[in-house]
């Protein structure tokens, strides 16, 4: 099979686009991790990775839409994709809204986990009754794995529904995990992937699998830094 099959062709403006966007958040996801946390370099990193997050997975949920049926595999990238612009967005809002409050995005976007989460268990059991025992080319236990981090999504949006908004170290972790796992998802779908677009010496390269990991790794630092560590001060990071 080649990278880009035939009916991907007449979409190639975005994906093209989609890969530039992909790239760019993974270049300035690590930027924004190894950078000094509130300085300059960070916030500017963060900014351009929140930017170049959205249009990639946004493109990509409209790519998956516009393939479905085409191509397998295209229904769970769809919730993936939203599920990701998610992550990032309320990563993104979590240090943009004032300490202790809560606005009409924490209202209305818990219902996006909660709404994916319901589609991953349907898909999940659909993959269990198939005779394949999938379900557009994926296993139930993948289903169901992701229907848990959604649900995980959705208590905590609640949570901080209940509280009124967070502050401290508390807003910050939630910037912080979430920002990261986003990043995850860029990073493993890329670098684990995408190892087709590749020269076929890198396939299964220890490098790639370390590179696609290397965010779980920043995110359980940064928040042993935040937590244990006190390096940051209240309203430290800002975007």
């Amino acid at each position: 099979m080649t990278p880009f099959p035939p009916p991907v062709h007449p979409y190639m403006p975005l994906v093209i686009t989609h890969i530039a966007g992909g790239c760019i958040g993974i270049l300035t996801g690590y930027t924004a991790v190894l950078a000094a946390k509130g300085e300059a370099l960070h916030r500017a990193a963060g900014k351009l990775f929140v930017a170049a997050m959205l249009i990639a997975m946004g493109v990509a949920v409209y790519l998956a839409v516009m393939l479905r049926g085409q191509l397998p595999g295209q229904i769970p990238n769809i919730a993936g994709g939203v599920l990701g612009f998610y992550l990032v967005l309320s990563a993104y809002v979590t240090v943009k809204r004032k300490e202790g409050t809560v606005g009409l995005f924490e209202k209305l976007w818990l219902l996006i986990p909660l709404a994916i989460g319901v589609l991953y268990i349907q898909w999940g059991v659909v993959a269990s009754k198939s005779p394949l025992h999938s379900f557009d080319g994926y296993r139930p236990p993948l289903f169901f794995v992701f229907a848990g981090i959604s649900f995980l999504l959705a208590a905590l949006d609640v949570k901080v529904f209940i509280q009124g908004g967070l502050t401290g170290v508390a807003r910050i972790s939630r910037h912080l995990w979430r920002m990261c796992f986003a990043f995850f998802f860029a990073a493993g779908s890329f670098f684990l992937g995408q190892q087709k677009v590749m020269p076929t010496w890198m396939h299964g390269s220890p490098v790639l699998v370390a590179l696609a990991v290397a965010p779980l790794g920043f995110m359980v630092f940064w928040l042993a830094r935040v937590r244990i560590g006190r390096r940051f001060r209240p309203g430290a990071i800002t975007a």
